[in-house]
C-alpha cells in the first residue's frame, strides 16, 4: 500500500495522475501546486482576424465527455492530494473561468480549508479574437490548508519586505510566459499551450514552503513547479503522462542550479519565535515592579506589577488587555503599544522581549549587560 513506500523526491512519475499519486506515502508532502486540465471545451479551432490559427488549448488531456466526467477525475486526483499531504500541508490550484469554480467545489467538498483566493492579473493577455467578450485577462488560484486546524506555512514578514514593506495583496501582476523562458518544441511551437510563468511559481514557493519542504505538482507539463523548487532548495515530485512534456522538464530542471543556502534564508516570522511573556522580563529583572510604561505619545501611564501584570488608576491586567482597556478597544498588541523610558527616550518593551530571548537562551546571539528599567 502507498503508506509503506517511500517518498522519491526530485524525481518525474510517468504515467496516469490518480495512479502515480496512489503510490505515494500518506502525509509526506508539504505543498500541492496544481494546474490541471481547464477542460476549455472548444468545438472548433480559433482564428485570428487575418484567419491565422491561435496556438491554443486542444490537447486530448484537455478534453472531457461531460461536466460529470470531469467532476469525477478533480474528485479523484484531489483526495489523493489531500492524502499524501502532511497534517500541516496545504495545496495551491490554478484555473480558468472555464474550471475554477467546479475546484472551489470540489476543495471544499474533499475537507480543504480555503485560506485565500487570488488573481493572478496578465499584464499580457491573448486578446479577445472574436470580440463578443471581455478580454479574460486573469486567471484564478486558491490557497488552501489540508483542513481547519492545519499550522499551514505562511512567510508573511517575507512577502511583506519583497513589497516594499507593504502587505502582499491577493492580486498579482504577471506577464504570461513568453520570451527565452517559453520552452519550444523541435519545429518552434509552443513545448506546452498552458506552460506558467516562473515569477508565479516563485511567489507561492518563497511565501508558503521553507527549504526543504516537499513540493508535489501531480499535473507537471514541461516542469515550471520543478524548476523552480530546485533553484529555491525545496525537494519536488512531478507527476505527468505526456512523454514529450518529460523530457522536456527533465532537460529544463537539469540546467537549474540551486540558490546557496544562505541566499534562501526568509525573514524570520514572529508566530514562530519562541513565546516569552510580559512576566519574564519581570521574572529576569529587565523590568522592576513599580517601573511606569507609557503609550507613545505619553498620554497613559501604567505601573508594573511585580506579578507581571500592568495597572492604572481603576484597571488591571495583561499588557495586551489593559492596553485594549485604556484606548477603548476590543483587542491591542501589548508589545508595540508599552513602552519604557531610557536615556530621555520612548523604547517599545518589544525590545526588551528580545533581550529576554537571549537571556533565555532562545537565541543565537550573545547577551549584553544592559542597565535594568527602575522604579521611579
Amino acid at each position: 500500500m502507498a503508506r509503506d513506500r517511500v517518498l522519491a523526491a526530485n524525481k518525474i512519475l510517468v504515467g496516469d495522475c490518480v495512479e502515480q499519486l496512489r503510490n505515494l506515502p500518506d502525509k509526506s508532502v508539504d505543498l500541492v501546486f496544481a494546474d490541471p486540465p481547464y477542460n476549455l471545451q472548444l468545438s472548433t479551432e480559433l482564428l485570428r482576424p487575418n484567419n491565422t490559427r491561435v496556438d491554443g488549448v486542444d490537447d486530448a488531456w484537455d478534453k472531457f465527455a461531460s461536466f460529470e466526467e470531469y467532476d469525477r477525475f478533480t474528485r479523484a486526483w484531489l483526495a489523493e492530494c489531500r492524502r499524501v499531504l502532511k497534517p500541516d500541508g496545504a495545496m495551491w490550484l490554478i484555473g480558468s473561468y472555464h474550471n475554477v469554480f467546479r475546484l472551489g467545489s470540489a476543495l471544499q467538498d474533499q475537507g480543504f480549508w480555503i485560506l485565500n483566493d487570488v488573481v493572478w492579473r496578465k499584464v499580457n493577455p491573448m486578446p479577445n479574437f472574436r470580440g463578443r467578450r471581455f478580454t479574460n485577462a486573469h486567471e484564478t488560484l486558491i490557497w488552501a490548508a489540508r483542513d481547519q486546524k492545519s499550522r499551514y506555512t505562511f512567510n508573511y514578514e517575507s512577502l511583506k519586505a519583497s513589497n516594499d514593506d507593504l502587505q502582499m495583496r491577493s492580486d498579482w501582476l504577471f506577464p504570461i510566459c513568453s520570451g527565452p523562458e517559453r520552452l519550444k518544441d523541435d519545429g518552434g511551437r509552443k513545448a506546452h499551450p498552458t506552460q506558467k510563468p516562473e515569477a508565479l511559481l516563485h511567489r507561492i514557493l518563497i511565501g508558503t514552503t521553507n527549504p526543504g519542504d516537499v513540493v508535489l505538482d501531480p499535473f507537471f507539463g514541461t516542469g515550471t513547479t520543478g524548476a523552480v523548487a530546485k533553484r529555491l532548495g525545496r525537494r519536488w515530485i512531478g507527476v505527468e503522462r505526456d512523454t514529450d512534456y518529460v523530457k522536456a522538464a527533465e532537460e529544463r530542471i537539469a540546467k537549474v542550479k540551486t540558490l546557496s543556502t544562505s541566499s534562501l534564508e526568509t525573514q524570520p516570522s514572529k508566530r514562530t519565535e519562541p513565546r516569552v511573556p510580559f512576566g519574564a522580563l519581570v521574572e529576569l529583572g529587565m523590568l522592576r515592579p513599580g517601573a511606569p510604561l507609557y503609550d507613545e505619545r505619553r498620554r497613559v501611564r501604567a505601573e508594573v506589577k511585580a506579578d507581571g501584570t500592568l495597572a492604572v488608576p481603576g484597571s488591571q491586567g495583561s499588557i495586551h488587555r489593559l492596553g485594549a482597556v485604556v484606548q477603548g478597544k476590543a483587542a491591542c498588541n501589548g508589545w508595540t503599544f508599552w513602552h519604557y523610558e531610557r536615556g530621555g527616550r520612548l523604547h517599545p518593551i518589544d525590545n526588551l522581549r528580545e533581550r529576554a530571548k537571549v537571556a533565555l537562551g532562545l537565541s543565537g546571539k550573545q547577551q549584553r549587560a544592559e542597565p535594568l528599567i527602575a522604579a521611579e
